[in-house]
């Protein structure tokens, strides 16, 4: 089966035809019907972080007994709503010409680019630039209350729904003429975020080529250049650092958003980071090397580095140390051929939900160095299992190696499968 949204105001019936469709393909065997339940169904999700597939094979999924309701649950899954009973609220409200039904036409016009009917639809209902999604998600929390703004970031709100048309930008002028709040706040990933902290952690406009210009544009409207809200990653500069989005970043340094040691190390400022760096705290340093690292400052990871460090990986959720993160026959081996990890590595390994691996600072530190030993280090992680396959496109936390050797493979570390080697 291939799976395919269905047209806005659809009717139930055709989720009821998805369901079964998905229900025959799962007792068929087929393989994009057994991946769809694995990403979605909550049976096969893990209980901790809920949006993750569980580590399981796919024959455990082939041999589950599946219901009718489980594929309704799971085609419910999948366009984000908490469970069927609330995609049925939300075709029954959609279907008639009421409040929601305004809201979410318009909310479709702004995700495929249709100008002219968002157009008519703001002539019609002025206020609809300040209405609210009411829909009930699989989320935290489960009404994330988006505005229409906040669908342009492609970010916090439903996965079908976050893309970037090429007229981005002036769909998002649109709406700020007229009237759109650019720092208003809705509730994503369990913190009030805005269009801003959205925005510059979104990889579909980065991948569109269209996020500076819409960060340029929200800062043209008067959208607070340090952020508002919850601020869960930090202001805009640091969550566009901290999810890889450096073009961002330095748009936002360049219209004037305070930087700290760890933007300066992310961004590059060599002497902004000196300055900045004896009177900065030990947490500060540590991210100030992971983002050095990150984003390729060999001089900055130099500056922050320290023997007595231990080397983390950064997520913008948490720091795990290295060997937990790595399995067992894979430090030995590091320990191996390279003597001991900080002897070999002299920085750190940063990660960011940028879903690219990027080249590391390994290329101005290499001199002189083994790149035949460590490539065979890394040689032995280039094989991904089907269920790692099955995540590549997903956002993952990936991981770039600093002050290495200059080896054409990078090691990646990710949620799903621990590591990875991949080529540069």
């Amino acid at each position: 089966m291939q799976w395919q949204a269905v047209r806005f105001r659809s009717p139930l019936s055709a989720y009821e035809q998805q369901a079964e469709q998905l229900l025959a393909g799962h007792r068929a065997g087929d393989p994009a019907a057994i991946d769809l339940l694995h990403r979605n169904h909550p049976r096969f999700l893990d209980e901790t972080i809920k949006w993750r597939p569980k580590f399981i094979p796919d024959s455990e999924i082939r041999a589950a007994v599946l219901s009718p309701d489980d594929a309704r649950l799971a085609i419910a899954r999948v366009y984000d709503f908490s469970d069927w009973a609330a995609l049925t609220a939300y075709v029954d409200a959609v279907t008639q010409d009421d409040p929601v039904f305004e809201f979410e036409s318009a909310v479709q016009a702004v995700v495929d680019g249709d100008l002219a009917v968002l157009a008519d639809a703001l002539r019609r209902d002025p206020a609809l630039v300040h209405g609210r999604s009411s829909r009930v998600c699989s989320f935290d929390p489960a009404v994330h209350r988006a505005t229409l703004l906040h669908y342009v970031a492609a970010n916090g709100v439903e996965r079908y729904r976050q893309t970037t048309p090429t007229n981005a930008v002036a769909i998002a002028r649109a709406l700020l003429e007229a009237g759109s709040e650019p720092d208003a706040l809705a509730d994503m990933y369990g913190a009030e975020c805005t269009t801003m902290s959205m925005l510059v952690s979104s990889d579909h406009p980065a991948r569109a080529g269209l996020q500076v210009p819409l960060v340029e544009l929200l800062l043209e409207f008067g959208a607070a250049i340090e952020g508002a809200g919850t601020k869960k990653w930090g202001g805009p500069l640091s969550t566009a650092l901290a999810f890889g989005m450096s073009d961002a970043a330095k748009v936002l340094a360049h219209h004037g958003a305070r930087i700290d040691l760890p933007d300066a190390a992310g961004l590059g400022f060599v002497d902004d980071a000196a300055r900045l760096l004896p009177s900065a705290n030990a947490d500060a340093r540590h991210r100030a090397l992971s983002l050095a690292a990150q984003h390729g400052h060999p001089e900055i990871v130099a500056c922050c580095s320290t023997p007595a460090r231990t080397p983390t990986a950064i997520t913008p959720k948490a720091t795990i140390p290295i060997r937990h993160r790595c399995t067992k026959r894979w430090w030995v081996a590091t320990k191996r051929w390279c003597g001991s990890w900080w002897n070999a590595a002299r920085g750190s390994i940063s990660a960011t939900p940028s879903g690219r691996a990027r080249r590391s600072v390994g290329r101005a530190m290499a001199a002189g160095r083994s790149r035949r030993r460590w490539s065979s280090v890394c040689a032995r992680s280039a094989r991904w299992s089907s269920s790692q396959k099955r995540h590549r496109n997903a956002k993952y936390v990936t991981g770039t190696l600093a002050g290495v050797f200059c080896s054409p493979r990078v090691t990646v570390f990710d949620k799903w499968s621990r590591r990875r080697t991949c080529e540069c």
